[in-house]
């Protein structure tokens, strides 16, 4: 479980800094094209640039690199029993994914019923979040 949760971690961290890479790119060239951006309604660019590409005044790319830096800091500290906390950090990543849960459902809806758009790097960080309450779960049990 704990190698799985680290790959997703990881494999977080990168879309998220893809993520920024993406804003950052096209605050400075408005005429950016990023990989992900097909068409008006298939476009990375879109969601991210949008009022709920931000979440109080951060970005979510931003928000996205940290939850999952953490996520991978407590896996390593419970691999290694750091201070003999293991069990209340195993419960502590699995109620932080909980919360990203959440937070990707809301950026789900506004995407797919606001915006109007399909944005294939958020779904990709949709999916390793559904996967981390999975295994995490898993772990738990």
């Amino acid at each position: 479980m704990q190698l799985t949760i680290i790959i997703l971690a990881i494999i977080g961290i990168l879309l998220s800094i893809y993520a920024y890479y993406i804003e950052r790119k096209t605050r400075k060239n408005k005429h950016y094209h990023a990989v992900c951006d097909f068409n008006n309604t298939v476009s990375c660019t879109k969601a991210f640039s949008s009022k709920y590409g931000h979440t109080f005044g951060v970005s979510n790319s931003i928000g996205g690199i940290f939850f999952y830096f953490l996520i991978l800091i407590l896996v390593i500290l419970s691999i290694y029993n750091i201070y003999n906390l293991s069990s209340i950090i195993i419960n502590s990543i699995f109620y932080l994914t909980i919360i990203s849960m959440i937070g990707s459902t809301y950026l789900a809806y506004a995407s797919y019923f606001k915006l109007k758009n399909f944005c294939m790097i958020c779904n990709a960080i949709y999916i390793i979040n559904i996967l981390l309450v999975v295994f995490s779960y898993f772990w738990i049990w």
